[in-house]
């Protein structure tokens, strides 16, 4: 059984003429180029705790297989603003799961891009606690009910947002939340 006992958010954008080079220029700029990624779904497990990219980085190894939930975008248009985002809600009991979700977007600023994804994750969330909330509300609505709930302490995101490449190379975003787990 594998469940993450830390995790680390991190973020990058490449430049190239290839698209999947751009790509690997992203994962450089985010510092997890080296590692074998499996892309996982939207669950922060219960205890897990967010540690700093920076010391996530000093745990893994080259070639080591790790797990991440991951935002990807690319466009080949110059100055088209292309964002990646990773949101996070975090419950108020740590025995208790958080949602994580990812978003992708177009002509999107970085703060609308990561507002959407952290409201996207608690909502996530309030729904599996039952938390009646609207919908069409604003994010910083929904957060207030959110929190006034008791049941959600934190949201955050983590997002890349960049304008294409004027010569019209591949411009490539990504925001993944990186998770490390322990031998068992």
């Amino acid at each position: 059984m594998i469940i993450p006992t830390k995790m680390f958010f991190t973020k990058g954008a490449g430049v190239h003429k290839e698209q999947l080079q751009s790509f690997e220029y992203a994962l450089r700029e985010a510092g997890i180029e080296k590692f074998n990624i499996v892309l996982v779904s939207s669950i922060f497990p219960p205890k897990c705790r967010l540690i700093p990219r920076k010391e996530g980085l000093k745990i893994l190894k080259p070639g080591q297989i790790v797990h991440c939930i991951m935002a990807r975008n690319s466009a080949r248009e110059p100055d088209r603003v292309i964002s990646a985002s990773i949101g996070l809600a975090l419950p108020t009991d740590e025995k208790t799961y958080g949602y994580i979700s990812e978003h992708h977007s177009f002509g999107e600023s970085a703060k609308k891009a990561g507002d959407y994804a952290e409201d996207l994750a608690a909502s996530m969330l309030a729904s599996t606690f039952g938390i009646k909330f609207n919908v069409d509300e604003a994010w910083n609505e929904k957060k207030q009910v959110f929190k006034m709930s008791g049941k959600i302490v934190k949201t955050r995101n983590i997002t890349k947002s960049v304008k294409g490449d004027k010569d019209g190379n591949w411009t490539t975003v990504i925001a993944a939340a990186v998770f490390i787990s322990e031998d068992i």
